[in-house]
């Protein structure tokens, strides 16, 4: 190992020794953003850059996993993406169905998908289903899979379902408007019962959310990162992990 790598390595090592253990967000909601143009600037297929983003997904869930983080969101589809070019979208969903697959077979994460899963094709969906079974009693990182996904979609998804529950239930439109509340519809989005994101990073310098969890995160610190996320390093996690806890956060204005 040289110098500059040992260097590194030393800097890496103080860095996680300073995060206050108290202070480390529960749930982190991660875009992974930016494969295309990794795969763009390396000279290389598109897909090159979605299979080298989805090996950085596997290493990234080790990382919450020795720090202790409870509760990760991966933006890996949303509804937008599923208009891409036929090819570059059918190469992605396999990709993200091998993926699937290496997330079943590490026996130590709990998979959940969230998104509307009618606009995905049947043997991705089937897969979801029998991944989220097979992994339900599972006691590690509890990973949300956002595929097809899109944030204004899901708040009509959970208005739609409370409605649904509501005729079958024989109640008047006047008496839900006069139960409406925050909790109440909260009940119905595709993360129920789980607690909204502390932190959500987005790589490849882009500082806007794109629709995801747009509910969830009324209250959640964001971190903007310069790298592409398959160059996301885990000295840039902690570094935005460090940022976090300095932070006084505050709920409200």
């Amino acid at each position: 190992m040289g110098l500059p790598s040992l260097a590194y390595r030393l800097y890496e090592r103080r860095l996680a020794r300073s995060l206050p253990a108290d202070k480390l967000p529960h749930h982190i909601g991660v875009m992974v953003d930016g494969n295309r143009r990794w795969a763009k600037l390396a000279g290389s297929p598109t897909a090159d850059g979605h299979r080298a983003g989805a090996q950085k997904i596997l290493e990234f869930l080790d990382w919450c996993e020795e720090l202790g983080v409870k509760v990760v969101t991966l933006y890996m589809l949303s509804t937008d993406n599923l208009n891409r070019e036929a090819s570059e979208l059918r190469d992605l969903l396999t990709i993200i169905g091998n993926l699937l697959d290496e997330l079943g077979h590490t026996n130590r994460v709990k998979v959940q998908q969230v998104g509307a899963r009618d606009l995905l094709p049947a043997d991705l969906s089937q897969k979801l289903t029998e991944l989220e079974a097979s992994t339900a009693e599972r006691q590690g990182v509890h990973v949300n899979v956002a595929i097809g996904y899109g944030g204004r979609r899901e708040i009509v998804d959970a208005v739609k379902s409370l409605l649904c529950d509501a005729a079958a239930q024989g109640r008047s439109l006047e008496e839900v408007a006069g139960d409406l509340d925050i909790d109440a519809l909260g009940s119905y989005l595709y993360t129920k019962g789980q607690p909204d994101p502390d932190l959500v990073i987005r790589t490849s310098g882009e500082q806007r959310l794109s629709g995801f969890l747009t509910w969830q995160s009324a209250y959640s610190e964001f971190y903007f990162c310069e790298a592409l996320w398959p160059d996301f390093r885990r000295v840039d996690f902690l570094r935005a992990l460090r940022d976090f806890a300095d932070r006084q956060r505050r709920f409200g204005t």
